[in-house]
Parts: C-alpha cells; sequence; structure tokens
C-alpha cells in the first residue's frame, strides 16, 4: 500500500517520542527509515522501527545520548557512542570532524558502544552534499561465512563511498555479504523464498527458505573476493574502534543484546574541489550516456536508481507491506492507549 511520505514521518517521531526519544534525535532516526524506504531499500526503513523501540525499553538504547567524544590527535576521533542511536550518534561525529577535514584535509570518527547505523548511503550522501568525500565502513554480527566455510564467521560489513559530483553527488553502498541480513528478515517477513545461493541453512546447507537462512549464514559476494574485503573491513573497523570483532560482535539485529559493533568514517576533502568535481560529473555522464547492452536498460552508476526511486515516493508516497503499515499503527495506537491511562 501506498503512504503519504509526512504520514509516515510523523508516526514515527511521535512513536519514538512516545518511548523518550527527544525531538531532534526522534527526527534523525525517522528521517534514516524514511529516506531508505523512499529509496526502495525496505530493509533498512520502517521494518526497524520496533526493534528500536524494543531495545530502548530493554534498556540497550540510551536515547538522549549523542557519545562521547575524544580526540587522539588532531585528525582522530574517538567515539563512545554511550548506547545512544546510531544514526544520532555518527552524525554527530561526523559534523566534528567535517571542520578537521577541511582545516587538514582529512579527519576520521571511530565510533563504538552505539546502536545499528541503518543505510550507510545516508551518511555519504550526507558528507558528499557538503563538498567532502567519505569513506564509511560498518560491522556486524558473524553473519556471512568465510570463502568455502560453512559457518557465519564475518559481518555483512558494508562499505558506502560518497564524492561530490553534480547534479547529485557520487553514493555507493553495498554489503561484502551477497545481501544484508535485513534484506533476509525482509523476504521472511513477506514469507518470499530467496534466491538460491544467497544463503546457507543453521546445518551449513544451502537455502531458499528465508526464515532457515536467518538462523544460518549469507554467502560472500564475489566469493573469495569478497570474502576478503569483508574480513579486511571487519579487523580494520574493530582494530580502529577498539570494538567487538567476529562471532563476538551482538546487537544489531535482537532485543536482547547491547550493541557492541564498530563503526568508521574518513573524511577527506578534495584539494581544487571544483575542478575534481567537475571532472568527476563529466565522467559519470560519460559513462551514463553510453550504449547500453540492452537498448531498454539504460547503463547507470551507483545511486541512480535509488534516486529515482526516491523522486518517485516524493510524488506519489512510500510502498509499504500491509503488515507493517498495521504494524506500526499498533505502536501508535498503544502510545495513545498508554497516554489515555495515565491521564485517567
Amino acid at each position: 500500500m501506498l503512504v503519504q511520505i509526512e504520514e509516515a514521518r510523523k508516526l514515527v517521531e511521535r512513536v519514538l517520542m512516545g518511548h523518550g526519544v527527544p525531538l531532534p534525535h526522534a527526527r534523525i532516526q525517522a528521517d534514516l527509515f524514511i529516506d531508505a524506504e523512499m529509496k526502495g531499500v525496505a530493509s533498512h526503513g520502517l521494518l526497524r522501527l520496533r526493534r528500536v523501540i524494543e531495545r530502548i525499553e530493554a534498556g540497550l538504547s540510551a536515547p538522549g545520548k549523542t557519545g562521547a567524544q575524544k580526540w587522539a590527535g588532531s585528525n582522530y576521533l574517538q567515539v563512545d557512542g554511550e548506547r545512544g542511536l546510531g544514526p544520532v550518534v555518527a552524525l554527530a561525529a561526523l559534523d566534528a570532524i567535517m571542520p578537521r577535514a577541511r582545516e587538514d584535509g582529512v579527519a576520521l570518527a571511530a565510533i563504538r558502544n552505539t546502536n545499528h547505523l541503518g543505510a550507510l548511503a545516508y551518511y555519504a550522501e550526507y558528507i558528499a552534499a557538503r563538498g567532502l568525500t567519505v569513506i564509511a565502513l560498518t560491522i556486524s554480527e558473524a553473519l556471512v561465512h568465510p570463502h568455502g566455510g560453512r559457518k557465519a564467521m564475518i559481518g555483512t560489513n558494508p562499505v558506502a563511498i560518497g564524492v561530490p559530483a553534480d547534479p547529485e553527488p557520487f553514493v555507493m553502498d553495498m554489503a561484502t555479504g551477497l545481501v544484508s541480513m535485513g534484506k533476509i528478515h525482509d523476504h521472511a517477513n513477506r514469507n518470499e523464498p530467496i534466491p538460491l545461493g544467497w544463503a546457507l541453512d543453521a546445518d551449513g546447507n544451502p537455502t531458499t527458505n528465508a526464515s532457515e537462512a536467518k538462523k544460518g549464514a549469507i554467502a560472500p559476494f564475489g566469493g573469495a573476493k569478497g570474502y576478503a574485503l569483508g574480513l579486511a573491513f571487519e579487523v580494520l573497523v574493530a582494530g580502529l574502534a577498539a570494538s567487538a570483532i567476529g562471532t563476538d560482535v551482538k546487537g544489531t539485529l535482537d532485543s536482547v543484546e547491547v550493541s557492541n559493533k564498530g563503526d568508521l568514517f574518513i573524511v577527506i576533502a578534495p584539494r581544487h574541489a571544483e575542478a575534481a568535481k567537475a571532472l568527476v560529473s563529466a565522467y559519470l555522464d560519460e559513462i551514463r550516456g553510453m550504449a547500453p547492452s540492452d537498448p531498454a536498460r539504460p547503463v547507470l552508476v551507483p545511486g541512480d536508481r535509488a534516486r529515482a526511486e526516491r523522486a518517485k515516493a516524493m510524488s506519489h508516497g512510500i510502498k509499504l507491506a500491509d503488515g507493517l503499515w498495521s504494524d506500526l499503527q499498533a505502536l501508535d495506537a498503544e502510545l495513545e492507549k498508554t497516554a489515555k491511562g495515565a491521564a485517567q
């Protein structure tokens, strides 16, 4: 079903604030969810709201925190997220390192003890739209099996890169797992099978059952190369953020464990920024303008599809599964019922 963007946004903000989230923080968390839905990335969208609420209620998330920041050097910010909401802590860290990057050329933030970030494209776009380049990395629970293995040992470990360009920044966001676990959960929620080759079940056997895949392991993308990249990101992020690593990582997919993964943002201020931006923009337009192998499918660069989906959603609304919208409305109704009971 189609839901108007502002209707969904206001509901999410209302529910978050009803569970103790300050308005500015509720707006950030809601904006990240809505942005994912508008881009057609349902796995990182509104289906995660109930999990956020459950973690707050369980004391696993401190929604008023923005993170304790400590400069380990002039350009190296260490952040203890203090169990704050992932997007809130991350944006606070990015706002802190951007001036250092503009002054010295590069700055990085290494974050631990914070909750799920959501889609990394959100942050890549945030930084690139301000004329800076960013490399964003995060790690997750052990969800991916090593190349040739049958057991989950490393995270899906996404990477996003944002580079200034016209008319829109270049934004690439991808996991080093073949798919995200969020996408597996989305298929399970819709009771839809997953393609063969996406994942193994708990016994290490290939499966098309999304519910069984949730208990097993996702394949690395590109075989050995994707596995190597995922492993490299795992040790890089955990080493710099002083976070948990491997099978010790918990708390991004459940409502019972403290989130102990790490996040890393490297922000770079390009020298000769306008010339670099013009160069990148012309190159991307050249790629878009090339003759496609299929005349019905023009050549795109990363981020084009998501922006087209967002433009469509802004005109027509976001498409949500009926069950998900009902669940969101139920969260809202529960708050109203609680408020009425307290007033009596």
